[in-house]
């Protein structure tokens, strides 16, 4: 399984200890049916994309502590951090925080993890998704 965070401290822990790996925390309920298909696809990909990122699993019910910070409302919430720097991906949906949709093909989520770990160690702050979500997911 997937490692889980149980409180602010691990979390911060979690983002500051990664010098050289993309950090991806899913945010959201284990009990939540978007997020368990989240973790199924994270946790297909965490063995293919260990060399450049690694998953963290956090219960925002649990741990609130970044709730307003990082604008934690939908129901299932991933994002990227690398050498403690939040990582913005330009999905083409006009929210470059985070992604707050499952993903049904674990392809599509080493790419994403593929082009944040590349322009991050490049120094990015954002970068731009393979794929166009704009159309794909509505909202």
């Amino acid at each position: 399984m997937l490692p889980h965070l149980y409180n602010g401290w691990e979390v911060d822990q979690a983002i500051l200890s990664e010098e050289d790996r993309v950090v991806v925390i899913r945010f959201g309920s284990d009990a939540d049916p978007t997020c368990m298909q989240m973790d199924e696809i994270l946790y297909k990909i965490s063995e293919d994309v260990r060399e450049f990122a690694v998953v963290y699993l956090v219960d925002n019910t649990e741990v609130p502590d970044f709730n307003t910070m990082y604008e934690l409302y939908d129901p299932c919430t991933v994002m990227f951090f690398y050498r403690n720097k939040h990582i913005l991906v330009d999905f083409g949906t006009g929210n470059h925080n985070k992604i707050n949709w499952a993903f049904k093909d674990t392809q599509e989520m080493i790419d994403i993890l593929e082009v944040v770990y590349r322009g991050a160690s490049k120094g990015k702050g954002l970068v731009v998704s393979p794929k166009d979500y704009s159309t794909e997911y509505k909202y």
